[in-house]
């Protein structure tokens, strides 16, 4: 279905913000059960982070589940409710409300796995071949030579000893042709970033590690938890997949 001609690309509050779980918004458009609004604080997913859950409250007062958000070719951010709405309502204003509980998991997760590809490619020269986010765990591929149960314990190790350390984590936008000049920002062979309004958003976690994202994370790396590598496949010759569990209580988000 092809979009209002008007219908402008979606301001993703969450972008400067990871700790935004609402706002006020205008409903733009309405497709079946999707509602799109000129801004957000909902993540539409990507990075192996899912997208955000939460509701949003219509302007009748009627609490709208939202249990997906997908971005569209325009740049435009559906959210999709369990219910279709009436197109009467678009152009009224709506309130948007994220599940925090799970963004907040999902958040440390997708943290942790930065300091998690981050040793992995500077200490053995392992890249990233894939990473899928949930709540209580996660999981990441790499491509990676001599794996053995000695080197995961190592990894381990060092990876729960920068999370104690307190690193500031914060983000920046570097201009795409920069992004394409600075290999040090990649660390998956296959996936790329987003490009925004022909720039990039980097997370830096300070004193450690920069590189480029488009999803959301804690502000210190003190508010992730500690790190247990709780499963490992072979997913081919070098192709290793390892299951990760956060666990100790982190300092307040």
């Amino acid at each position: 279905m092809n979009n209002p001609p008007d219908l402008l690309p979606t301001a993703r509050l969450y972008l400067d913000d990871s700790h935004c779980f609402e706002t006020d918004a205008r409903i733009l458009a309405v497709q079946d059960n999707a509602l799109a609004f000129e801004r957000t604080c909902f993540y539409p997913g990507g990075g192996g982070q899912p997208a955000d859950e939460g509701c949003v409250r219509l302007p009748d007062e009627r609490l709208l589940e939202i249990v997906s958000v997908r971005a569209d070719a325009d740049d435009v951010l559906w959210h999709v409710g369990k219910e279709a709405t009436p197109q009467d309502i678009v152009g009224q204003p709506a309130r948007l409300f994220v599940d925090r509980e799970r963004r907040l998991a999902l958040t440390r997760y997708h943290t942790l796995l930065h300091v998690v590809n981050t040793v992995a490619l500077r200490d053995y020269d392992g890249w990233i071949t894939g990473c899928q986010i949930a709540p209580d765990y996660a999981r990441i591929d790499f491509k990676l030579e001599g794996f053995s149960p000695a080197l995961c314990a190592e990894l381990e190790h060092k990876v729960n000893a920068v999370l104690t350390q307190d690193h500031r984590v914060m983000h920046y936008y570097v201009p795409e042709d920069e992004f394409r000049r600075r290999e040090d920002l990649l660390r998956t062979l296959e996936a790329k970033p987003p490009v925004i309004d022909g720039r990039v958003r980097v997370v830096e976690i300070h004193g450690f590690d920069a590189q480029a994202c488009g999803g959301t994370h804690v502000r210190s790396t003190a508010q992730v938890g500690q790190l247990s590598i709780f499963r490992t496949e072979n997913k081919g010759r070098i192709n290793k997949r390892l299951y990760v569990r956060l666990y100790s209580a982190p300092l307040a988000l």
